[in-house]
Parts: C-alpha cells; structure tokens; sequence
C-alpha cells in the first residue's frame, strides 16, 4: 500500500510530523533504524539534562550548611547516576511508543534509503507515501585528525555511559553542549578546562549573557581559553596533551569534543534523488519543503535551530501543510534558547549585534539579579536583559542565572505577540519568583522603575 505519508527518522521532528498527520486523518508510516526518540530523548537532551540535575543535586549537597542543613557529600555513584537517567528516558520512550500506537502509526524498523521521490527503502522493504519527510537528524562532528577513540577522546554521546568520573577533563567547544557538560563534570568533581576558536563562550548569545556565564564558571573553577583554535591531540599512557594553536598545551585524562552536530545526509540517497544540499543539510522553503515536489525535510537535517522543539514545531508544519492547512511559517528567532548549565543562560529573539546588523535602534534595560529576593534565596547571580525596539515592541530578551530558563517562556510570548515594554509593565508578578525580575526591566524599560537602581 501507498501512505499519505513516509517519514524517515523518528526523532523529535519525526514523531511530531506522524502524531500530526495521523491526528489529521492520515495515513503514517515511520521508519527508524534505532529507538523511536531519536537522539533528544536517547543521547541529547532528556540524558544530560538528568545528569545536570544529578549535577545540581551534588552541588546543593556540598552548599547544604550554607542554607541550614547539615549534609556530607561522599561523591558521586556514577551507576546510580545512569540508573537515574535511564529510568527517565524508558518512561518517556514508552510513553512515544505508546503514543503513536494508539494514533495507528505503522513504524518500521530499519535503516531507511530515499530510492525515489516517493520510495524509502527500509532493508529488503520499498515504502511508498505520497509525500516523504526526511528527518534523519545529526551526528557529532569531529575536528580534522582528531581521532574519537571513545576512551581518551570522547564525544558528548560517550558521556552518557561514562563508568567513571575523570580526574581531569579538557571540552574543546564552549557551545551549548561543551558549557552543559562541562557543569556536569565540574559538579562531579572533574578539573575542567574548555577550549573554544571564538572570543566567548556560547558565542551566539547576547554577549553580556557570555560574559555573566564566564564570571560564574570562573567562580565554579572552571576554566577557559577562547579565542584560540585547536591544533593538535596527543594521546599517551594517562591522558591526552591538547595543543593550541598559539603553542599552549594542556592535559587531561580525557578530552572531550564538543564542535557541534553535523546532518547525517550522506549516502541516504538525497542527491541523487535531486535534492539540493549545502554543506551537509537539506535545502528547504519557509514549508521545510526540499527542491523535489512532496520530499520535505525537517529537523537536525535543515540549516535551522538544532532544538528539540524546533524539530517538534517544523514536524507539525510539514503535517499541516501536506493536510492543506496552510499553517505560518516559522519564526525561527521567536524559538526559545536555553543553555542547562548552572548558571542556565535563556534567550528569545534578537541580540543587540543583529538589531544593530539590520538596523534597528533599540532600548534596553537590564535587571541584576542581585536584586530579586527569589534569586538571592537560591543563591545565584545574573540577570535579566530585554531589548526593545525604540518606541515599539520588545525584539529580545536574554538571561542568565540559576532555573532561569523556566521564565523563557513569558519572553517567547513577549517577543512573538510583539508586546509593548508599557503592555508587560501592567502585568503583575507575583512576588517572590524570579519572574519578578521580568516585570522589574519591563517597568523600567516602560519609565516606571520599582527595585531598579541605574
């Protein structure tokens, strides 16, 4: 039989885009070579951000005195850690099984092929759809020579099932996965020291955010070199000797890279079916549809926001538009960001760099979080910053600081229903929380100023 629709990849995007087009009558095939979740639920996002909070959990533990509580930390059991984390990740995986299930998603298993521009061949099987989604999502990327022998040099995804905690560990990359695991072994005990080419960590943040992130990390004893390329990797009996390019080495017992996440396209059959790709993703319209009529791609495949949630909501677009719905495109720069690291950096919309880049003169206003009794109770630093188009709507509001990222969602609404600072600053707070500190730039940045002292 023919399906409405083919998706090959069951990840975040994938399971999205076949939930919403079977909720909307048609009929679904998945295919997935691996566990439906893809990587977000296996080796992304649901796993690191458990070992974050077992991470957080150790902290709280040594600081415990500090808040009145009489605790010992005696170090970190690294088989309940993972016993943790996978308890978390086998709920939620039967809980998308159980989903799709009862939606009447057929799921094939299999390493799947485009062989046409209606055909997926999945093993010895050829599925047909009339329309295919490509959502085959990514695989950690590697540096020129540097070899990952899952041993001394490791990626992200090794980190999951580390059967110990290293003295010593060197993260080449200060993105968001290099800073999210870097906390994680700082907080377990390791020496830490991350290597990143650019001149700040999380360089796509608004750069006060950056700067807040490096005082906190230097505070933690984490330590950094930026704007400095790597050049080479030793590896010797007890670790390995890194070497940058201005002639700086370091050791460690393990050197972890973190430089990204790059497509998996190759030898999927997409070019020769005439799918256009640059350097490595699919080429889409605003509909994430490819230059082949009915092929769609979606996801860690395409040159947007390598977010879950991204995935999710470009899954739902590629379902309703084959349904005829005609649903908006998406705006990628009203897609929340969040770095889980502690302190947690969140953002959404621009940053002061490409307003000035597109010409947009902007306001801002920035609320220490020194300020805010929520902050000072959890006994962490940062701030709020929100910028604000001059004498029109919030453009972007960037943070830093401990649960910081949970306020991210009243900025996504901010931004993407174009609010006045004047509008939000009628809005009531409630008091203490840390989205107080929200209300507090906004009523600054409105000229009406509560606890804010420039």
């Amino acid at each position: 039989m023919a399906y409405d629709i083919v998706v090959l990849g069951g990840g975040s995007g994938g399971y999205a885009c076949a939930l919403r087009a079977a909720e909307l009558g048609k009929s679904v095939a998945l295919i997935e070579k691996d566990k439906i979740g893809g990587t977000c639920l296996h080796r992304g996002c649901i796993p690191t951000k458990a070992l974050l909070h077992s991470a957080e959990v150790a902290d709280e533990t040594r600081e415990s005195e500090s808040f009145g509580v009489k605790a010992r930390f005696e170090g970190i059991d690294v088989p309940g850690v993972h016993s943790f984390k996978d308890k978390i990740i086998t709920r939620a995986w039967k809980g998308v099984q159980g989903l799709l299930k009862s939606a009447g998603v057929t799921i094939v298993e299999g390493e799947g092929r485009l062989i046409g521009p209606n055909r997926i061949q999945a093993g010895s099987e050829v599925i047909e759809g009339r329309s295919i989604v490509l959502a085959t999502g990514s695989a950690p990327k590697s540096l020129p020579g540097l070899q990952i022998d899952g041993e001394r040099v490791i990626t992200s995804e090794h980190t999951l099932t580390m059967e110990r905690v290293p003295a010593s560990i060197i993260v080449l990359g200060g993105g968001v996965i290099g800073v999210e695991l870097a906390s994680v072994y700082r907080s377990f005990g390791a020496e830490v020291t991350i290597v990143e080419a650019l001149p700040h960590l999380l360089p796509a943040e608004e750069e006060s955010s950056s700067k807040l992130l490096e005082r906190a990390f230097r505070r933690r004893g984490i330590k950094y070199e930026l704007g400095v390329f790597f050049d080479s990797a030793k590896i010797t009996d007890t670790g390995v000797i890194v070497t940058l390019a201005n002639g700086k080495t370091f050791d460690a017992e393990q050197l972890l890279v973190a430089v990204g996440r790059g497509a998996v396209s190759a030898g999927m059959g997409f070019e020769e079916q005439g799918i256009q790709i640059e350097r490595g993703t699919v080429v889409v319209d605003k509909h994430c549809q490819t230059t082949v009529p009915g092929v769609y791609a979606i996801g860690d495949l395409i040159d947007t926001p390598q977010l879950a949630h991204a995935g999710f909501a470009e899954g739902i677009l590629v379902a309703e538009h084959i349904a005829g719905l005609n649903p908006p495109a998406i705006d990628y720069a009203g897609v929340p960001r969040i770095t889980y690291s502690d302190p947690e950096v969140a953002s959404v919309g621009i940053t002061s760099k490409q307003a000035a880049e597109r010409g947009i003169e902007i306001v801002e206003q920035v609320y220490d979080l020194a300020g805010n009794p929520k902050s000072q109770i959890l006994g962490t630093a940062g701030a709020v910053k929100v910028l604000a188009q001059k004498d029109g709507p919030v453009v972007g509001v960037h943070m830093v600081g401990r649960r910081i990222g949970e306020l991210v969602t009243e900025g996504q609404l901010i931004y993407n229903w174009e609010a006045l600072p004047a509008e939000v600053a009628q809005l009531i707070h409630a008091h203490p929380t840390q989205s107080e500190a929200m209300g507090e730039a906004m009523l600054a940045l409105a000229g009406k100023p509560l606890h804010v002292h420039n």
